[in-house]
This record gives C-alpha cells, structure tokens and sequence, in this order.
C-alpha cells in the first residue's frame, strides 16, 4: 500500500540519496554528469531543502511503497494566484511501471484542491520521457523555456500545466 509520509529535517539525507538514484535514471542520458552533479549539489543541498521545510507552502512527502522509501515529492501551493508548483516527483528506476507515478499524482491534486488552488504547474526537460506521463495525467504544454541555473548550465524545458 503506497503511503505519503510528510517530510521533516532528519529526511534530507534520504532525499538526498533518493535523489541521486533517480535522477541519474532519468536524466545519465540527456545531461552530462557534470550538470547533474551541479544540479544535485546546489538543489538538493541539506541549506536548500531546510530552507523549503521552513517554507509553509513548500510541501514535502516521501512516497513508501510499503515496504521501502521509493521517491519523494515536493510542491508548492500558492506559488501563484490559485497555483501550486510541481517542484519535484522523482522515483527510484525500481518503483517505476507499478502506478505509484499515478498514484502520486492523485495524491498531489487532492491536496491542491485542499488547498484552494486551481492549476498546477511544472517544467519538465524536453527530452525527457516523464513528459508522456505528464500528459497521461491530464497536464499539457502551454510554453517552452531555456533557464540559465549558473555555472554555465541551463535547463531547457516544456512548462506544463493541468487545471481542474
């Protein structure tokens, strides 16, 4: 039975580790170590994510297939008018094709709607395969976007949303 357990500051090194499992599943082939490195140590630092714990809108969840931590997923409601920002769903590669992904994404709108938002909003990189799963769950592209993240790195993405 897939369980959401609300993060807190002692989780950060097990996001870390998931983090690294997973996205080294979903992007070793579209970016270079180099970038993923970059991203890892800067987004997922233990300052970084204290900072979104802190943050009461910045929510965080780990996702438990009942017998192991298999991903987590971070959010951010009220990030604009009546819109919450899909910051994170990450998965390790063994946990994907068993409908946690979905099963996350149902659990995600449900608490968008507890929260008043209407829309959800997210970035996903243009080559990745995560893209087709978005649109499974309802959500379409409404504009593309190449973000400058430092270091010389950018992030080229579709930026999806699904309104309800």
């Amino acid at each position: 039975m897939i369980q959401f357990k609300k993060a807190v500051k002692n989780d950060i090194p097990l996001f870390q580790k998931l983090a690294e499992a997973s996205w080294l599943n979903a992007y070793g082939e579209i970016l270079s170590s180099e970038q993923i490195n970059y991203m890892l140590d800067t987004m997922y630092s233990e300052e970084e994510i204290f900072v979104h714990l802190q943050n009461p809108n910045y929510q965080y969840f780990l996702i438990d297939d009942g017998a192991d931590d298999v991903g987590f997923l971070g959010f951010e409601t009220h990030y604009e008018k009546h819109t919450t920002k899909l910051h994170r769903i990450y998965l390790i590669p063994e946990a994907k094709g068993k409908g946690i992904g979905k099963k996350t994404m149902d659990f995600l709108k449900t608490a968008v709607l507890n929260h008043g938002d209407t829309r959800i909003i997210l970035a996903v990189n243009k080559a990745n395969s995560a893209k087709v799963f978005y649109e499974s769950q309802g959500f379409s592209v409404y504009e593309e976007g190449v973000f400058d993240i430092g270091s010389g790195f950018v992030m080229d993405d579709f930026l999806m949303e699904y309104r309800f």
